[in-house]
Protein backbone atom coordinates (compact mmCIF):
# COMPACT_ATOMS: atom_id res chain seq x y z
CA UNK A 1 0.00 0.00 0.00
CA UNK A 2 0.72 3.41 -0.97
CA UNK A 3 1.29 6.51 1.53
CA UNK A 4 2.18 10.01 1.25
CA UNK A 5 3.17 12.02 4.43
CA UNK A 6 3.82 15.53 4.11
CA UNK A 7 5.10 17.92 6.53
CA UNK A 8 6.74 21.49 7.17
CA UNK A 9 3.73 23.90 6.91
CA UNK A 10 3.10 26.30 9.08
CA UNK A 11 2.42 29.91 9.71
CA UNK A 12 4.80 32.37 8.28
CA UNK A 13 5.00 36.30 7.57
CA UNK A 14 4.40 37.65 4.25
CA UNK A 15 8.11 37.33 2.77
CA UNK A 16 8.91 34.09 4.18
CA UNK A 17 10.18 30.99 3.45
CA UNK A 18 9.23 27.55 3.74
CA UNK A 19 10.17 24.15 2.62
CA UNK A 20 7.48 21.33 2.48
CA UNK A 21 8.47 17.50 2.81
CA UNK A 22 6.90 14.81 1.22
CA UNK A 23 7.76 11.13 2.11
CA UNK A 24 6.56 8.14 0.07
CA UNK A 25 6.58 4.60 0.90
CA UNK A 26 4.88 1.17 -1.08
CA UNK A 27 6.09 1.89 -4.17
CA UNK A 28 9.53 2.20 -5.99
CA UNK A 29 9.59 6.33 -5.73
CA UNK A 30 11.75 6.73 -8.48
CA UNK A 31 9.63 5.40 -11.05
CA UNK A 32 6.52 7.63 -10.46
CA UNK A 33 6.13 11.43 -11.24
CA UNK A 34 5.29 13.49 -8.21
CA UNK A 35 3.79 16.67 -7.48
CA UNK A 36 1.88 19.68 -5.65
CA UNK A 37 -1.27 20.54 -5.27
CA UNK A 38 -3.40 23.24 -2.71
CA UNK A 39 -6.76 23.58 -1.82
CA UNK A 40 -7.98 26.85 -0.05
CA UNK A 41 -11.02 27.50 1.53
CA UNK A 42 -13.83 28.38 -0.74
CA UNK A 43 -11.75 27.74 -3.99
CA UNK A 44 -10.83 24.60 -6.10
CA UNK A 45 -7.89 22.61 -5.88
CA UNK A 46 -4.86 23.90 -7.65
CA UNK A 47 -1.99 22.63 -9.17
CA UNK A 48 1.23 24.11 -7.92
CA UNK A 49 4.03 21.81 -9.52
CA UNK A 50 5.47 19.06 -10.65
CA UNK A 51 8.35 16.61 -11.11
CA UNK A 52 9.42 14.40 -13.09
CA UNK A 53 11.26 10.54 -12.18
CA UNK A 54 14.64 11.31 -12.25
CA UNK A 55 13.98 15.08 -10.92
CA UNK A 56 15.04 16.00 -14.38
CA UNK A 57 11.77 17.79 -15.43
CA UNK A 58 9.64 20.32 -13.69
CA UNK A 59 6.72 22.09 -14.63
CA UNK A 60 4.68 25.15 -12.20
CA UNK A 61 1.91 27.43 -12.19
CA UNK A 62 2.39 30.28 -13.08
CA UNK A 63 1.18 31.90 -9.91
CA UNK A 64 4.27 30.29 -8.04
CA UNK A 65 6.85 30.50 -11.33
CA UNK A 66 10.06 32.06 -10.08
CA UNK A 67 9.24 31.66 -6.06
CA UNK A 68 8.46 27.75 -5.88
CA UNK A 69 10.90 24.97 -6.71
CA UNK A 70 9.80 21.18 -6.38
CA UNK A 71 12.72 18.98 -5.87
CA UNK A 72 13.32 15.29 -5.12
CA UNK A 73 15.73 12.76 -3.50
CA UNK A 74 15.34 9.41 -4.92
CA UNK A 75 17.24 7.88 -2.22
CA UNK A 76 15.17 9.38 0.65
CA UNK A 77 11.86 8.35 -1.23
CA UNK A 78 11.09 12.28 -0.52
CA UNK A 79 9.76 15.33 -2.91
CA UNK A 80 9.87 18.89 -1.64
CA UNK A 81 8.75 21.65 -2.09
CA UNK A 82 10.66 25.21 -1.47
CA UNK A 83 8.06 28.24 -1.13
CA UNK A 84 10.11 31.79 -0.68
CA UNK A 85 8.61 35.14 -1.11
CA UNK A 86 5.34 33.82 -0.29
CA UNK A 87 2.24 35.74 0.57
CA UNK A 88 -1.40 35.40 1.54
CA UNK A 89 -2.64 34.12 -1.37
CA UNK A 90 -0.63 31.16 -0.87
CA UNK A 91 -2.30 30.26 2.29
CA UNK A 92 -3.53 26.78 1.65
CA UNK A 93 -3.13 23.12 2.74
CA UNK A 94 -0.58 21.76 0.59
CA UNK A 95 -0.65 18.18 -0.75
CA UNK A 96 1.40 15.73 -2.48
CA UNK A 97 0.19 13.51 -4.97
CA UNK A 98 2.24 10.61 -7.03
CA UNK A 99 1.02 9.90 -10.54
CA UNK A 100 -1.04 6.83 -11.29
CA UNK A 101 1.36 5.93 -14.21
CA UNK A 102 4.45 4.05 -13.45
CA UNK A 103 7.64 6.03 -15.38
CA UNK A 104 4.97 8.21 -17.03
CA UNK A 105 7.20 9.84 -20.02
CA UNK A 106 5.39 13.38 -19.49
CA UNK A 107 4.80 15.17 -16.23
CA UNK A 108 1.26 16.60 -16.16
CA UNK A 109 -0.76 19.12 -14.07
CA UNK A 110 -4.22 17.78 -13.89
CA UNK A 111 -5.47 15.87 -10.64
CA UNK A 112 -7.09 12.88 -12.56
CA UNK A 113 -3.31 11.60 -12.93
CA UNK A 114 -2.38 11.49 -9.81
CA UNK A 115 -4.35 8.35 -7.51
CA UNK A 116 -1.88 8.59 -4.46
CA UNK A 117 -2.35 11.83 -1.94
CA UNK A 118 -1.01 12.61 0.97
CA UNK A 119 -3.06 14.00 4.36
CA UNK A 120 -1.67 17.27 3.56
CA UNK A 121 0.29 20.18 5.73
CA UNK A 122 -1.10 23.67 5.90
CA UNK A 123 0.45 26.76 4.91
CA UNK A 124 -0.78 30.00 6.43
CA UNK A 125 0.74 32.98 5.40
CA UNK A 126 -0.16 36.82 7.28
CA UNK A 127 0.57 39.63 6.01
Amino acid sequence: QVHLVESGGGFVLTGGSLRLSCAASGRTFSSYNMAWFRLAPGKEREFVACISCSGGRTYYADSVKGRFTIFRDNAKNTVYLQMNNLSPEDTAGYYCAQDRARSRSVIISVPEGYDTWGQGTQVTVSS
